[in-house]
């Protein structure tokens, strides 16, 4: 079985951990050939939206901490940046 990409495996933690309601893991990579971090292949640039009951009552700081936490991981497997839209569910009405 193929290896799945830095996008699948960030997702699924994601999901796993957060349980979001709504979730885009956006590969933005191709924006970036050329500039620091970026390398042939990509997966070195996502933006993400997440809603989720998780970020309640948490400052935007809070939040940025939190999905970086767990997402350690995939920096170390060549995660470069991060563009982070996180929103609890009371804000999405």
């Amino acid at each position: 079985m193929a290896e799945a990409t830095l996008r699948d495996w960030i997702e699924g933690r994601l999901r796993a951990e957060l349980a979001p309601a709504h979730l885009d893991v956006i590969d933005e990579s191709h924006l970036h050939a050329g500039h620091s971090g970026a390398r042939p292949g990509g997966e070195t640039h996502y933006r993400l939206d997440v809603v989720a009951a998780a970020f309640e009552g948490k400052s935007r700081v809070e939040r940025h901490r939190l999905v970086n936490g767990l997402l350690d991981e995939a920096f170390k497997r060549g995660l470069h940046a991060l563009a982070l839209r996180a929103r609890a569910p009371s804000e999405t009405a």
